[in-house]
């Protein structure tokens, strides 16, 4: 699970440093510097090391949670090993990911433009991970 939770978090990493670059315009507009924590933009600029440090942690915990849940219930997820994992991963999409992308568009004053590349992010960081989760718990 611990092993599952880390490659899940280096997806994670791997896939919003990706989406990060193709959305720099979003984080570097002063509009919306307000929005950010004081945790990812304490001033204007590149976020600190220590941003990273907490991305990485709780990407960590977010995958041993997620490979936990896996785990429990994969019997009930159809397909086989990386399918069941992919399937998994959808299914998580569809009750967490879509859901707060959503809200997020309700909530908070972002561009719907930016809020749907994080949601993309995720589908694609899901699917990955539900796929490793396929391969590494059976």
């Amino acid at each position: 699970m611990i092993g599952a939770g880390i490659i899940f978090a280096a997806i994670g990493q791997i896939v919003h440093n990706l989406g990060s670059i193709m959305t720099m315009d979003f984080y570097l507009d002063p509009a919306y510097f307000p929005v950010w924590s004081k945790l990812m933009m304490p001033t204007a600029g590149p976020p600190p090391v220590t941003f990273f440090y907490y991305s990485i942690a709780f990407g960590v915990i977010n995958g041993i949670l997620l490979a936990l849940v896996y785990a429990v219930i994969r019997n009930g997820v159809p397909g086989v090993r990386t399918k069941r994992g992919v399937t998994y991963g959808l299914l998580v999409f569809l009750v967490a990911g879509l859901p707060g992308a959503l809200s997020l568009y309700l909530l908070v004053n972002l561009p719907s433009a930016l809020i749907a590349y994080w949601a993309s992010e995720n589908l694609i960081i899901y699917l990955i991970g539900g796929a490793v989760f396929g391969r590494l718990i059976f």
